[in-house]
């Protein structure tokens, strides 16, 4: 069961994700709120899994709400300004619907949500499969170091090699379980439980150096307690 809150500054809006998180079993609403204050002390009190969070609202913009919670849960941004999805996605954010949005759209997002989520299954390390050229190559997640986002492509960092694929960062986070790995910058994922030293802005493994981006710093320093 996950466990979601919702927050629009429009009736409607908020009527039409209840109605849609009515049709999932799977999904608890625990509040709809008109406002990012009115919802913060069952934010803080009880938490959830994920906030369906609108951006533009008249006393806080959603941006700034999600970046002013100390612990957020995931988020799916929900909002009728598709300009703001870049930000969203650098921010973390596990998808972008654009209003109107169906439910078909609804539920994928969801899907997102569901698979950051899970947990690893029991007795195994996990794995994926990444499309290098023609080829379909098995990577377990415990051998994975990094995600390097490239111009138009990810390189895969692990113990023995390097894997370029053709995807986006954001599409290879969606498919990492997301207590086991955290987006360090923009154009980089790590694997948490590789990290030997983080010095200022740098994260030290084994040889490699990867940068730490300013937006990213709060949520890396909190995941490693």
């Amino acid at each position: 069961m996950i466990k979601c809150i919702a927050i629009d500054d429009e009736f409607l809006a908020l009527e039409i994700i209840e109605n849609y998180v009515s049709k999932c079993p799977f999904l608890e609403l625990a509040g709809t709120f008109s406002s990012p204050l009115e919802a913060l002390p069952l934010l803080n009190e009880c938490g959830c899994d994920l906030l369906l969070l609108d951006i533009n609202m008249p006393e806080v913009n959603g941006m700034d709400f999600l970046s002013a919670i100390p612990n957020p849960p995931l988020v799916v941004l929900t909002t009728a300004y598709p300009q703001f999805a870049l930000a969203g996605f650098e921010a973390g954010v596990v998808d972008y619907l654009v209003k109107p949005f169906s439910f078909e759209r609804f539920l994928k997002a969801i899907q997102k949500a569901q698979s950051r989520l899970a947990p690893r299954p029991a007795g195994g390390t996990g794995y994926l499969f990444v499309r290098s050229a023609h080829r379909m190559i098995r990577v377990d997640l415990d051998d994975i170091l990094m995600l390097e986002g490239k111009k138009d492509y990810v390189a895969v960092h692990t113990q023995t090699q390097v894997i370029d694929t053709l995807t986006t960062l954001t599409a290879f986070q969606d498919k990492l379980p997301v207590k086991d790995f955290v987006r360090v910058h923009r154009s980089f994922i790590v694997a948490l439980n590789k990290i030997n030293t983080i010095e200022r802005n740098v994260i030290y493994m084994g040889d490699k150096k990867v940068p730490v981006g300013e937006m990213f710093r709060e949520d890396l320093l909190r995941r490693i307690g």
